[in-house]
């Protein structure tokens, strides 16, 4: 099962689905989720109502925003495994894909932010450090093929990652 593009060239995207930095990506945000739901169900629920209740109402919020955030991350990662895994081609996964919103909660005021338990703070800059890797990602791996165009100034990085990913 392999989208090809219609020069015949394997696309970039197929080719980063089955490397091994894919496998890795996937595995960090995966366990980032599943690190942010046993801090908000334990540690977190602890440490919010520690907290005075303007910051405890920037907590509830921030939280909420950390969860969204990690739930489109994850559909993404989800979407993309499984076209690695033959569950779905490409282009099924481009048309799903539209439903998951890469720039959705974005956090609130960093001033606010500085006011939360260190650990969420840390769990927010995570999850915005992955945010960014996956929205550069999907905007290479997307882009339409129209970027073949002799004189592109991106074919150069193009090329470079296409060949970062063969193996």
């Amino acid at each position: 099962m392999s989208d090809q593009a219609q020069d015949g060239l394997i696309l970039l995207s197929e080719h980063f689905t089955n490397s091994p930095a894919f496998q890795e990506l996937f595995r960090d945000g995966m366990d980032l989720v599943e690190e942010t739901a046993a801090y908000l169900d334990g540690d977190g629920r602890i440490e919010a109502k520690a907290l005075e209740r303007a910051v405890g109402l920037t907590y509830a919020t921030e939280s909420m925003r950390l969860t969204t955030r990690l739930m489109q991350l994850a559909s993404w990662l989800l979407l993309h495994r499984a076209v690695r895994e033959g569950e779905m081609t490409l282009n099924q996964a481009n048309r799903e894909k539209t439903k998951v919103r890469l720039t959705a909660a974005e956090p609130g005021a960093a001033d606010l932010i500085t006011r939360l338990p260190e650990r969420l703070q840390q769990l927010i800059t995570r999850s915005m450090e992955l945010q960014t890797k996956v929205r550069r990602l999907d905007a290479t791996m997307h882009a339409e093929r129209k970027d073949d165009v002799a004189g592109n100034p991106l074919m150069p990085q193009l090329d470079r990652l296409r060949a970062a990913f063969e193996n």
